[in-house]
Parts: structure tokens; C-alpha cells; sequence
């Protein structure tokens, strides 16, 4: 199943802020693991993840230092702050309204889903 880019697009922000909410990254580290939670379902590309990052870096979501792999090669780590980290609270909080006005929706309107929806679907994360 290809996901909307509508949606990628969407779900862009929460997904780096959760990425980096669990530890520091750099950009193909962060395409890595977004295609890692996605069970290969999102694959994205330097032309989608930076743009976003540097527009939570301009909204003080996330900071940037530059580091030297010990390859030599110079890295640009991502961490986020502690207004990201309230953004991502509020991200939370909006998609889990959205999910659950859809499954109320599909419910009350008798709309099935996928006969293997279940054994398709990624594992949600549990509630803290």
C-alpha cells in the first residue's frame, strides 16, 4: 500500500519530533528510522526530511550542532527542545482526535475496513 503524500506531508512533523524525542539524529539516520517505524511502508527522501527540519529548527522545535563521525566525516545532529517536545504533546493529542473521529466515523457508518487490516497494521505504541 503507497501512503498519500498528503498524509506523509502531514505526519512529518510528530514523526521526526517522536524520532528525536528518543534520541539526537542526523538526517539519513532519521529517513532510516522513519522507514524502520513505518515497516517500510513510508520511505522518504532528503528532498521531503530537510525542509521539515529546518523548519522546526526556525520554529525552535529542534536545535542543530555539526559533529565529526569518526569516519571524519562531518554530521549535522538534531535534537529537540523542550518547546518541541510540547509541540509533540499537542501533535500527539491532535492525531489520536483524528484517528479516533475515523474509526467513530467507519463505525457508525458501517464502512469495512481491509479484510487483513489487523495483520497489516504497524504495532501502535503503547499509552505512557
Amino acid at each position: 500500500m503507497e501512503i498519500n503524500k498528503d498524509l506523509i506531508a502531514a505526519s512529518s512533523t510528530p514523526l521526526v519530533l517522536a524520532i528525536l524525542a528518543e534520541k539526537d539524529s542526523y538526517g539519513y539516520a532519521i529517513l532510516q528510522r522513519v522507514q524502520e517505524l513505518s515497516g517500510g511502508r513510508m520511505e522518504w527522501t532528503d528532498g521531503m526530511l530537510y525542509p521539515v527540519l529546518h523548519r522546526l529548527e526556525r520554529l525552535g522545535h529542534i536545535e542543530a550542532r555539526w559533529e565529526v563521525a569518526q569516519t571524519g566525516r562531518h554530521r549535522k545532529y538534531y535534537r529537540i527542545t523542550s518547546q518541541g517536545r510540547a509541540r509533540l504533546a499537542e501533535e500527539r493529542e491532535q492525531w489520536k482526535a483524528v484517528n479516533s473521529t475515523l474509526q467513530g466515523i467507519w463505525l457508525a457508518l458501517s464502512i469495512p475496513g481491509p479484510a487483513n487490516h489487523a495483520a497489516s497494521a504497524a504495532p501502535m505504541p503503547q499509552e505512557a
